[in-house]
């Protein structure tokens, strides 16, 4: 029996996870080396879903380039909306009215939870548990009948414009926004109660994926991502836009660096966001939603340009010709979106379409430091991996 244990030999196996693989999340492609059930190496692969947005906007004028961000992040493509707008106002140098930007304040935090909902609940599923992917999706059907009565639109919205947002919210939909963030609170604690002490959950994330802050700094990292690890970096916070320095909110923060502690950030700021909302709601202030400030950059209105010639004129030039005089120069804006430090860098020629555009897209980042997690760990280790890092392929392959 010695002789025969001396001669066996082991080695390594590699294994292709996706890109067809349901808790990838989309189109990516893990290539794993095992020894046995251990994850030795893993390559993650990109590209499979490439869609050009960044070169297609450079061939479009500035507010036609706004429904091409819906569909990076298509999870919340209202941040990624804000997010551009915020960059190409600066880049003109205007400015939202105020009751635009508590209304962008708003919609922002919907898109917040909404995107946290799917990421609870397909993580959830792909580590075990279903129950919670039923209980969160009737919230998430809440929030979409909302945007669809504020806009039309439940997942591409296209909402937000340059200098404000295509229309004004109706008392009824702030009342019943009002009413969600009422039963909402009760309702993360439904989730909490199927799974926060699950002894199988724990097992599961406990210990899993560990990122000490530095790392965690280095590798880039955002979000509740980077602040898992006890970073206090949230761009709401450092440098805030629209109405975030006008509420009061907190910046969950994990000490683990682990799976469990990337969760409970995310489970605290389904609190937050539902915080900043009410409060959002309770100071919104009168007025126009889009500056009147800047003719030669904002759209008019569409009851004006149904009934005034000069402004249909004005609507015709800035949609086939864009924007007027746009200043020379080069812009990085970045916004704090679900998943991360979401940022538009610009590179303005003098003419109505950028030069340049390039995003900052977390979930790019974040795809990179699936190695550096899943190293050490079980295959099975993987999936709660790239669960916990919460990523959009649309976003990474923009």
């Amino acid at each position: 029996m010695e002789g025969i244990k001396d001669n066996l030999r082991t080695k390594e196996l590699t294994v292709s996870m996706g890109p067809q693989h349901p808790s990838t999340h989309g189109v990516l492609r893990l290539v794993l080396e095992l020894d046995g059930e251990t994850v030795v190496n893993c390559t993650p692969y990109v590209g499979y879903l490439h869609r050009g947005i960044e070169k297609l906007s450079e061939t479009m004028t500035y507010h036609s380039a706004i429904p091409l961000t819906d569909r990076m992040d298509y999870i919340s493509s209202m941040t990624n909306n804000v997010g551009y707008c915020l960059a190409v106002e600066r880049l003109f140098g205007i400015r939202a009215p105020e009751r635009a930007e508590y209304i962008r304040t708003i919609v922002c935090e919907m898109a917040r939870i909404s995107s946290h909902i799917i990421w609870i609940g397909t993580h959830a599923l792909d580590i075990g548990a279903m129950t919670i992917f039923l209980y969160s999706f009737r919230e998430r059907e809440w929030l979409l009948d909302l945007f669809e009565e504020l806009c039309g639109a439940r997942l591409t919205v296209s909402y937000p414009r340059i200098g404000g947002v295509r229309n004004d919210v109706s008392r009824h939909f702030l009342d019943s926004l009002y009413r969600f963030t009422d039963e909402f609170p009760g309702r993360i604690r439904e989730y909490e109660t199927l799974i926060d002490r699950n002894r199988i959950w724990l097992k599961r994330t406990k210990g899993i994926g560990v990122i000490p802050a530095e790392e965690a700094i280095n590798w880039g990292l955002s979000g509740a991502t980077l602040r898992g690890s006890g970073v206090n970096y949230d761009i709401r916070k450092r440098f805030p836009y629209d109405a975030y320095d006008k509420v009061d909110f907190e910046v969950p923060l994990g000490k683990s660096g682990d799976v469990y502690a990337r969760y409970r950030c995310r489970m605290e700021e389904f609190r937050q966001s539902n915080r900043i909302i009410r409060q959002c709601i309770e100071q919104i202030p009168k007025g126009p939603v889009l500056t009147p400030d800047a003719p030669k950059v904002i759209l008019p209105s569409k009851d004006r340009v149904l009934a005034d010639m000069e402004s249909l004129i004005h609507h015709f030039v800035l949609i086939t010709k864009g924007q007027m005089a746009a200043p020379e120069g080069e812009i990085y804006v970045a916004t704090e979106a679900p998943k991360g430090e979401l940022g538009f860098y610009i590179v303005s020629d003098g003419t109505g379409k950028p030069y340049r555009m390039r995003v900052r897209a977390p979930s790019f980042v974040h795809a990179s430091v699936l190695p550096r997690l899943c190293k050490g760990h079980m295959v099975a280790d993987v999936v709660a991996n790239i669960g916990t890092i919460d990523i959009v392929l649309g976003e990474c392959d923009r």
